[in-house]
């Protein structure tokens, strides 16, 4: 394999090197196969190793390639296609809800949160863990915010803690008459918790789905869903759900 030197182009260095990856990519590796490591990698394209590692953040900001520890960087396989979110007129935990409850505590949210569900400053909310796997793989984790005001019958008696006491918040949370959802995506950086459910490393890049419900004109509850962005690919159909697609990159409708 010999060196290639990269032409002079207008775009920054790290993004012309990024196709030319992209090409070594399609011909020269299968999916699952281990990089080269950087200084071989910078070497063989003549490229300084910072150049190098923007280029692979970008791949992997794309789906390309995926980075584990103990492994390294490897072919990331095709998006999995997966169903995200619940469908209009439902609450979290309805029927034909994917997302396996794993925990619920008492904490108090983040900022953002609070203000969304208008709550008091270091008033505890009921937090439900969630996560969500496909094809054997962690694909998604989620928090689910809810006041106490959504679940006043909630019994601390009989489902203390842990996957129990999460599937008693998203019983009661079904007793309220729903009255719509509405949702927000951004790209954000995988917090360590985050990183950890999803087989990820911290700072790997995720799609984060925010969605608030609805019931007596206020928000009832807010779910903080976070996305594999080398995984999962997002696109918004006629009901306003969420869907991911296998093969390749179609235009969002």
């Amino acid at each position: 394999m010999g060196t290639t030197q990269l032409e002079t182009a207008p775009e920054p260095k790290y993004w012309h090197l990024k196709t030319v990856l992209t090409e070594a990519l399609d011909s020269e590796f299968a999916v699952g196969e281990i990089l080269p490591n950087e200084r071989d990698l910078a070497a063989r394209f003549g490229v300084a190793r910072a150049t190098l590692r923007q280029a692979l953040e970008q791949l992997e900001l794309e789906g390309r390639l995926q980075r584990r520890r103990g492994v390294g960087t490897t072919v990331a396989p095709p998006r999995m296609g997966v169903a995200v979110g619940s469908a209009q007129g439902t609450w979290p935990g309805a029927v034909g809800d994917a997302w396996q409850p794993a925990d619920c505590t008492p904490a108090v949210p983040p900022a953002d949160v609070a203000r969304m569900l208008a709550s008091l400053p270091d008033e505890s909310v009921q937090v439900v863990r969630r996560t969500r796997v496909s094809h054997g793989q962690p694909v998604a984790a989620e928090l689910l915010y809810v006041p106490m005001s959504s679940v006043p019958e909630l019994s601390a008696i009989d489902a203390p803690s842990g996957p129990a006491r999460a599937r008693a918040v998203l019983r009661e949370l079904q007793r309220l008459g729903f009255e719509g959802q509405d949702r927000a995506v951004e790209l954000g950086s995988a917090r360590a918790d985050d990183a950890k459910a999803l087989d990820r490393l911290p700072g790997a890049p995720v799609l984060v789905v925010t969605t608030r419900f609805f019931s007596e004109g206020r928000t009832a509850a807010v779910s903080v869903a976070t996305y594999r962005a080398d995984t999962c690919r997002l696109t918004f159909g006629d009901e306003g759900g969420v869907e991911i697609h296998h093969g390749p990159e179609r235009r969002a409708s």
